[in-house]
């Protein structure tokens, strides 16, 4: 009895260690395997990641190539020359645009972010629904469609085309995109931090206005920048609201050039000079975009 014991003890022993180098093998595999798969997705999603950030390198250095040529003091500070004359620029297009998407930012911005503070904070409201139906069907309407009715709300009634008809085309298109942004954003915080305002006795819209819309600012900003960029770059609302003018800007109830109406007009010219001074209008517009955006953030991060 006692032999059998002591033949069989080592053999029990030495399996031991076979089970362990095992075990440590299956574990080495199973880290190698992770971190292989692991590589593998970070460069699947690089590569989706290249994908989308493709075109807008594409575009940007198709613009710049064709654009830059053109590009010249006179192209900020001198009018439109006649057909046959060589030269000028567009630099009432360029203040047109400035002032129109001001004048639509001032005036839709309040409108945006107040609707979305209304969709996030007050979404038990029965009024909510009413005005989250309404939101995503302002941002499904066609801009040519906004850009009539605006010729019907202010350019009928006034008995002209005119610079504050534009901004309120342009205003119209941008409230959706900052409430629908404002929401989101607003959801992001956390409702504790809401209860601990009201907690200390604030009343309910500083809590709104002093924490949750000053924490989500820098979400808040990159949403109106959103909404800046694509009013910004409207052709239909403007023909037929600010529709065009040869000259410098003069007040907000005269015409006034914008940048997208001018590129347009240069754009299908026979005129290899306006060809070039469209190009070069599109770069600008492109270029005003990228750097507000830059700019923006970098604000922010400052202040943050």
């Amino acid at each position: 009895m006692t032999s059998a014991t002591s033949t069989v003890s080592p053999t029990s022993g030495s399996s031991r260690p076979r089970a362990r180098a095992v075990s440590m093998a299956q574990v080495s595999y199973r880290d190698i395997r992770r971190k292989w798969f692991n590589r593998f997705m970070l460069g699947t999603l690089g590569v989706a990641a290249l994908v989308a950030v493709l075109p807008l390198i594409s575009v940007l250095y198709y613009v710049f190539k064709q654009g830059i040529a053109g590009l010249n003091l006179e192209f900020f500070t001198q009018l439109p020359k006649p057909v046959g004359e060589t030269g000028g620029g567009l630099g009432n297009s360029i203040l047109g645009t400035l002032t129109v998407v001001m004048m639509a930012t001032v005036i839709g911005l309040p409108f945006g972010i107040a609707s979305g503070v209304f969709l996030s904070e007050f979404s038990r409201s029965r009024f909510t629904y009413t005005l989250r139906f309404c939101v995503e069907l302002l941002a499904g309407i066609p801009s040519i469609i906004l850009g009539i009715f605006a010729y019907a709300l202010i350019v009928v009634p006034m008995g002209g085309f005119s610079a504050l008809a534009g901004a309120v085309a342009l205003a119209i298109i941008l409230v959706p995109t900052v409430a629908k942004t404002t929401e989101e954003v607003l959801k992001l915080v956390p409702d504790h931090i809401r209860e601990a305002g009201l907690a200390l006795g604030l009343p309910r819209w500083k809590v709104i206005l002093r924490i949750v819309l000053w924490g989500s600012r820098a979400g808040i900003s990159t949403g109106i920048m959103l909404a800046i960029a694509r009013i910004s770059g409207e052709t239909a609302p403007l023909i037929f609201t600010a529709l065009n003018s040869q000259y410098w800007p003069h007040g907000l109830l005269e015409p006034v050039s914008t940048l997208p109406v001018q590129i347009y007009t240069y754009a299908i010219a026979p005129f290899e000079d306006w060809n070039r001074l469209a190009w070069t209008g599109a770069m600008t517009l492109v270029f005003f975009v990228l750097i507000a955006n830059v700019s923006m953030r970098l604000i922010l991060r400052r202040k943050a």
